[in-house]
C-alpha cells in the first residue's frame, strides 16, 4: 500500500506537503525514509523556499524556480505568491511571463494544462478528457498569436494561460484544482520558432480562414460537451480573430476576451478614478487613443458605453473619441478599416465634437464655457501629434505597443491646455510602452494622472516618491472569474464588466490621497478581488444571467468559494 501511496501523494502537487507532512502522515503513507526527517510548518516552507526564489539572478530564473515550486507543491507555491505577491507579479505575469514564452521549449519540464494540436483535431474530446482535472471552472484558453508585444509563439504561448490562472488562484481565489490552461496549437508563422531544432509546437505555418475556424468550432464543441457552463477566458489572439470569435460565442457559452474586455474594464476603472481627481465628469472628455487593434477597440467601447450610462446619446459619445493607428487617424474616407473601427472613423474633417461645457481646467473653449464647434480640421494621414494639437485631449491612451510614441511634444502639448492631464501609457511589455512615468512628470510639472500597462518603479519629483499605478487586468479578470463561479452566471455579460471597472474606480487612492495612485496597490489585490467579484456577482444577478440572491447571499458565497493556501486538516 505504502508504494502505492508514495508516486500518488507526493508526486501530486495538489496533495503534496513535502517536509510538511506529520509524523503519523508519514507513517501512514509510507514516506518514512523518502522526506528529510525534520517537520516543517506551512510558514516555515515558504521562508526557505523565497530564500531560493531570491537567490535566483535572472527573472526568468526566478520564473523556472516558481514553475518548478507549483509543479511540486500548490499550496506551498500559492502562499508564497501571497505572501510577496507585489514582488512575484511581474514574474509570474508580465513582464516575465513573455520571455518564458519566448523560451518555453528550453524551459519545458513537466506538463501543464493541455496542448490541442491541429493534427488532432478530429480527437478534441478525448484530448480534453485526458486532464488532470475533472472538474473545471475556468479554462484560459490561448492560440499563442500575439503574446503580450511579443508576437507569434506558437505552442509557447501556453506560458499565458498558466500565468493567468495563477493569478485567478493568487488573487481572485479560484481552487487551482479546477482552473485549465489550453493552448490551440495551429502553428506558427514566426520563422525563429519553426528553425529551432528545439522548439516543441506542431511545426507548420499557422491554419488561417475556414480551417482555423472549424479547429476553433472543434474545440468549443467539445468543451460544451465535456465542461458544460466552465467559463473560458480567450488571451492573445490576434485583432484578425479575437473580436470575431467573442461575438461568435459570447451569446453561446459563458465566455468574453481578457484583451478586450479585461483591458478596457481596468483602463475605464482607472479613467474613472482620474475623472473624479480631475473634477470633469466622464461625458466631458475628449479621448485620444494610440492604437485601433482589438484592445484599444475595446476600451473606446467600453468608456463608450460609460459615457452613455452617464447620459450622452450614443452619437455624442462616439464623437468623443478620436483614434490613430499607425496609418494616422481613422477617417470615414479610409478603406482600410474593420467594422469595429468603423464606429470611431470621423466624418468631419477629423475634428467636429458635440456642444456642451468644457472640461473644467480646460482652456479648450470660446471664453463661455462651450467647446469650439469644430477642432481641426486635418490633414490626410493626420497623426498623433496633429491630433493632439488638434483635439486638446483631455486623456490620452496607448494601446499601440509602439515605444516612446508619447513624446516630450505630445504631452506638453496636451498640458498646455489641460490642469490634470490624463495620461495612460498601457502597453506591455515594458520595453513597448508609450512613455516613461519619470518624462510624464517631467513634462507636466508633477500634474500628470497616469497609469501604465506595465510595471514601473516609483518616480522621484520634487523631493517624494510618486508610485506608479499599472493598469493590469489582474485587477479585474480573477474577480470576474470570482463573480461567475459564485453567482453560478450563464453569461459573462457588458454590464457585468463595467460594475467591475466602477467597482475599481470607486477604490481609487488618489480620490482621498492627492499622492495617490489612480489604483489601488498590489499588495491590497486579493480585498480588491472580493469587492469586484461582488459587484460582477450582483450585475449577473441584475442582467438575468444569472439565479436571483441577495447581496448578502453573494458575499457569503463568494467567501465560501475563496479557496487558501494552506494545508487542510
Amino acid at each position: 500500500m505504502a508504494s502505492v501511496q508514495y508516486p500518488q501523494i507526493l508526486e501530486d502537487p495538489l496533495r503534496n506537503r513535502g517536509t510538511a507532512f506529520t509524523a503519523e502522515q508519514r507513517r501512514v503513507l509510507g514516506l518514512d525514509g523518502l522526506l528529510p526527517p525534520a517537520i516543517e510548518t506551512l510558514d516555515e516552507q515558504v521562508r526557505r523556499s523565497y530564500e531560493v526564489f531570491c537567490r535566483r539572478r535572472s527573472d526568468i530564473d526566478k520564473y523556472v524556480n516558481l514553475r518548478e515550486l507549483q509543479d511540486t507543491n500548490i499550496v506551498l507555491f500559492y502562499r508564497l505568491l501571497v505572501n510577496h505577491l507585489e514582488e512575484v507579479l511581474p514574474i509570474v505575469y508580465t513582464p516575465t511571463v513573455g520571455l518564458a514564452c519566448q523560451r518555453f521549449h528550453r524551459l519545458f519540464r513537466r506538463p501543464r494544462g493541455l496542448t490541442l494540436s491541429y493534427p488532432m483535431r478530429d480527437r478534441l474530446p478525448e484530448l480534453l478528457r485526458n486532464r488532470r482535472q475533472k472538474d473545471v471552472d475556468v479554462i484560459v484558453v490561448t492560440d499563442g498569436e500575439r503574446i503580450l508585444g511579443l508576437g507569434d509563439q506558437g505552442a509557447g504561448g501556453l506560458g499565458i494561460p498558466i500565468g493567468k490562472l495563477a493569478l485567478y488562484t493568487a488573487i481572485g481565489g479560484l481552487n487551482p484544482g479546477r482552473t485549465l490552461p489550453i493552448v490551440l496549437d495551429v502553428g506558427t508563422n514566426n520563422q525563429d520558432r519553426i528553425d529551432d531544432p528545439g522548439y516543441l509546437g506542431w511545426r507548420h505555418e499557422r491554419v488561417e480562414g475556414q480551417e482555423y475556424d472549424d479547429f476553433v468550432e472543434q474545440f468549443v464543441t467539445a468543451v460544451e460537451n465535456e465542461l458544460p457552463g466552465v467559463l473560458v477566458q480567450w488571451e492573445d489572439f490576434a485583432s484578425t480573430n479575437a473580436r470575431p470569435l467573442l461575438d461568435r460565442y459570447r451569446d453561446r457559452i459563458c465566455t468574453f476576451n481578457d484583451d478586450i474586455q479585461g483591458t478596457a474594464a481596468v483602463a475605464l476603472g482607472a479613467l474613472i478614478g482620474a475623472v473624479n481627481v480631475a473634477g470633469q465628469p466622464l461625458e466631458e472628455q475628449r479621448v485620444v487613443i494610440l492604437g485601433a487593434g482589438s484592445a484599444a477597440i475595446g476600451v473606446a467601447d467600453e468608456i463608450r458605453a460609460a459615457m452613455v450610462e452617464e447620459g450622452l446619446t450614443p452619437e455624442d459619445a462616439r464623437r468623443r473619441f478620436w483614434i490613430v493607428d499607425i496609418d494616422g487617424l481613422l477617417t470615414a474616407d479610409r478603406t482600410d478599416l474593420t467594422d469595429a473601427q468603423r464606429v470611431y472613423a470621423r466624418d468631419d474633417a477629423g475634428g467636429a465634437v458635440p456642444s456642451g461645457p468644457a472640461p473644467r481646467g480646460s482652456t479648450a473653449h470660446d471664453g463661455q464655457g462651450a467647446l469650439p464647434h469644430a477642432i481641426g480640421p486635418f490633414g490626410p494621414g493626420a497623426g498623433l501629434a496633429e491630433v493632439v494639437r488638434g483635439v486638446r485631449p483631455t486623456a490620452l491612451i496607448g494601446l499601440s505597443t509602439a515605444r516612446g510614441a508619447f513624446t516630450e511634444e505630445v504631452v506638453r502639448e496636451m498640458a498646455s491646455h489641460v490642469e490634470r492631464p490624463i495620461i495612460l501609457p498601457l502597453s506591455n511589455p515594458t520595453a513597448r510602452a508609450e512613455a516613461d512615468p519619470r518624462d510624464l512628470m517631467r513634462w507636466t510639472k508633477g500634474r500628470v494622472l497616469m497609469a501604465t500597462g506595465s510595471p514601473f518603479p516609483d518616480v522621484e519629483y520634487e523631493g517624494r516618491a510618486v508610485k506608479v499605478a499599472q493598469s493590469n487586468n489582474v485587477y479585474v479578470f480573477p474577480a470576474v472569474g470570482m463573480g461567475v463561479v459564485a453567482a453560478q452566471a450563464a453569461r459573462v455579460t457588458d454590464p457585468m464588466l463595467r460594475a467591475a471597472a466602477r467597482s475599481l474606480g470607486s477604490l481609487s487612492p488618489a480620490l482621498t490621497d492627492p499622492h495617490g495612485t489612480l489604483l489601488p496597490p498590489i499588495a491590497a489585490l486579493r480585498d480588491v478581488a472580493d469587492t469586484v467579484a461582488l459587484a460582477v456577482a450582483k450585475a449577473a444577478v441584475e442582467d438575468g444571467v444569472a439565479p436571483h440572491r441577495d447581496d448578502d447571499d453573494l458575499r457569503d458565497r463568494i467567501a465560501r468559494a475563496r479557496w487558501e493556501p494552506v494545508y487542510a486538516d
